[in-house]
């Protein structure tokens, strides 16, 4: 089916490459460093399972990402503007990357030569794997027919619904890149505290506290479970997604006690995506993260 218009996304969404290829969205991949010298293209010129296989051998590295280019999303618009075909680009919140006005840059320098160029850039407000439920539903809007202007808005409208309710291994990584904030100040100096956090809005809140990863985990479990209690909207009008770092086999058993417990709560879920967590984020949470991303799906089903 032929396109009614392109999308783009920032590295950031961590949509697995052979997807993003099926569902013909562009990625601009984000830059990852061990070094501070040598940067490589996310899943490009090095992989994830790379990236953190690195991370677990080698204990006080710290990696860097490095946002896009303005000269790499030119690179990415130009075929589409040449062939004037609309494009929505989503990005990584500002509040976490320079990433969009590197798009919007790339999108000026486009525009003074090609003045009928159409390129809306969107700020997720939200990043990983929830970015990439976000890129989805925007697929789903264009290849039900929805149109360019009426995705923009639609995508605009469910933004705020997105949440990501995760744990981490440990507070190193979120300390060392200055992500911690709010969440520090909960733990304290306490040895072997595993925050539980919150982000929305494109903004890291802390929800808690505790010992141990089946603790935590709970607790995270226990969020999702809160947001959809205080839903007007019933469990199929959402995108559902786990995320996970290094460890597949930890996020596949997640998945299925989060299966197990929403069909005891009543809710009617058969199944739900699992994706790696990217660099882009993996950077500032270690190997270990692990949670939900959930979204109000673009379209919503039809009751029977």
């Amino acid at each position: 089916m032929k396109e009614s218009f392109h999308i783009v996304s920032d590295g950031s969404c961590d949509l697995p490459p052979e997807l993003a290829q099926e569902k013909n969205i562009t990625i601009v991949p984000f830059y990852v460093s061990f070094d501070n010298e040598h940067y490589f293209k996310e899943n490009v010129e090095i992989d994830i399972r790379d990236f953190y296989r690195q991370m677990v051998e080698n204990k006080g590295v710290y990696p860097k990402s490095s946002m896009p280019s303005i000269q790499d999303y030119e690179e990415a618009f130009l075929p589409f503007v040449e062939a004037e075909l609309p494009v929505v680009c989503i990005c990584i919140t500002t509040k976490f990357s320079g990433s969009m006005q590197s798009a919007l840059n790339a999108r000026t320098l486009l525009l003074e030569k090609y003045p009928r160029a159409e390129i809306t850039v969107i700020d997720a407000a939200v990043n990983t794997v929830l970015q990439g439920q976000y890129v989805l539903e925007a697929a789903e809007l264009r290849d039900q027919g929805t149109s360019y202007q009426d995705t923009v808005a639609r995508l605009e409208e469910i933004k705020h619904t997105g949440r990501i309710f995760f744990t981490v291994e440990n507070m190193e990584y979120l300390r060392h890149g200055g992500r911690i904030g709010k969440v520090a100040a909960l733990a304290g100096g306490a040895l072997d505290i595993r925050p539980i956090i919150t982000l929305k809005q494109g903004e890291i809140f802390p929800s808690g506290i505790d010992r141990g990863r089946k603790r935590t985990t709970k607790k995270v479990m226990n969020l999702l479970l809160k947001y959809l209690q205080e839903s007007t909207l019933g469990i199929d009008c959402y995108s559902l997604a786990v995320g996970y770092g290094y460890d597949q086999e930890e996020g596949l058993a997640f998945r299925e006690q989060a299966l197990a417990l929403l069909r005891e709560k009543g809710y009617g879920i058969d199944s739900m995506p699992v994706y790696q967590i990217g660099a882009t984020i993996g950077v500032h949470t270690g190997p270990h993260p692990l949670g939900f991303g959930i979204i109000e799906k673009g379209i919503r089903p039809v009751k029977g």
